[in-house]
């Protein structure tokens, strides 16, 4: 007993992932677990200094060293080969870093920066977990799943779909401030009204041009007939041009005071626990963020993700009776008006999907996940 808890004091833990939210913020949620553990020593993330991870783990204090590697090519070409040497040179620095740092466990979660390392893991028979975070699980989560002591997934869907010796439908990890935020302290600190209906539009980080376009023909409906309040994140790339087009089509209405106008928001913590509906694309993050706080939601998928991965999380969604599905061809101002006068004039709609939401949501996913990677742990 003495032996094994000495071992487990001197507990390293690697954790790789990145080129997105959905595959960063999970594991920076689990470290948030495990840097307060004290059974645990070091905590390391590997990742791609070109990618946004190496400035999250930056801001966490989290020591970050760097892989180069890109997305795997779709179609046979030159490009192929440039790749798989470029794989092969990331994959030798990773067996690098892995002997150096000595990591007793690992954790994936997913994205090409992650193959490297789980792929070092597994010649130095170093065990690890894989995350994945959507219903469609990614290329890389689903050639290493059988070599993984367990993979965690977000939708019970995606583990029909994987290799495995042990399955975790476990949901997204979710960082603390996401869990003890409260709505009344979100609405004082965005200046929003109490009484009134919140809406939030959120199109990812980038913003969606479609669903902008269908908004701002809408905008004053929501704004002036409808009487609620909307939280609108445009997007960095779209933030110019739509305020251009808002300020032509009705000049007053960016400073309405009810309007939460911004390419983009830091503290999304809060704009999820004011919202009484969300209108956003369908990436497997956010509707983990949507279902922890109850929200119903208008689910447009982005149309161009990777193995449509979008679609299959919002299919998932309407089907258990959290989200209304709209496809991005159909993202016209007249059909989002149509589902939104029809969901806020349908309370015991509005609850049902509230209900059904909350089903869905697992709030001790990071805590699942750090438990499973100390038990495991060498």
């Amino acid at each position: 007993m003495v032996k094994q808890m000495n071992k487990i004091k001197k507990l390293n833990v690697i954790l790789s992932g990145g080129g997105t939210g959905g595959h960063i913020y999970p594991a920076i949620a689990v470290y948030q677990v495990l840097k307060k553990d004290s059974d645990v020593e070091n905590i390391y993330y590997i990742g791609c200094n070109k990618n946004m991870e190496k400035d999250v783990a930056q801001k966490e204090d989290i020591p970050f060293y760097s892989v180069n590697v890109s997305g795997m090519p779709r179609k046979t070409s030159l490009r192929f080969i440039s790749w798989f040497a470029e794989l092969i040179s990331a994959t030798v620095k990773a067996f690098y870093y892995l002997l150096k740092l000595k990591p007793n466990v690992i954790l994936g979660t997913g994205g090409y920066v992650s193959a490297p390392v789980l792929i070092s893991a597994t010649i130095l028979k170093i065990p690890f977990i894989i995350h994945d975070c959507d219903a469609q699980p990614g290329i890389v989560n689903k050639a290493l799943a059988p070599y993984a002591h367990t993979v965690s997934v977000a939708f019970e869907e995606a583990g029909t779909k994987l290799k495995v010796k042990n399955l975790m439908v476990n949901g997204n990890p979710l960082r603390e401030s996401f869990k003890t935020t409260t709505r009344e302290e979100s609405l004082n600190k965005l200046n929003l009204s109490a009484t009134k209906l919140t809406i939030s539009i959120i199109g990812g980080s980038q913003g969606a041009r479609s669903i902008n376009n269908a908004a701002l023909n809408i905008m004053q409906d929501l704004l002036e007939t409808i009487d609620c309040q909307v939280i609108h994140q445009v997007g960095t790339k779209n933030y110019d041009q739509y305020v251009e087009e808002l300020e032509v089509k009705y000049p007053n209405l960016k400073n309405n005071s009810s309007y939460r106008l911004a390419p983009y928001f830091d503290n999304m913590q809060n704009i999820f626990a004011v919202s009484d509906l969300i209108i956003s694309r369908a990436g497997s993050l956010s509707l983990s963020e949507i279902c922890l706080n109850s929200i119903p939601s208008i689910l447009i998928p982005y149309p161009h993700a990777a193995a449509d991965h979008q679609r299959h999380n919002a299919k998932v969604m309407e089907n258990s009776g959290a989200s209304v599905y709209l496809d991005d061809n159909d993202c016209t101002s007249e059909n989002l008006l149509a589902q939104i006068k029809d969901l806020i004039n349908n309370s015991e709609k509005l609850q049902s999907m509230k209900t059904s939401a909350k089903i869905l949501a697992k709030e001790n996913s990071a805590e699942n996940l750090a438990a499973k990677l100390k038990e495991i742990a060498l």
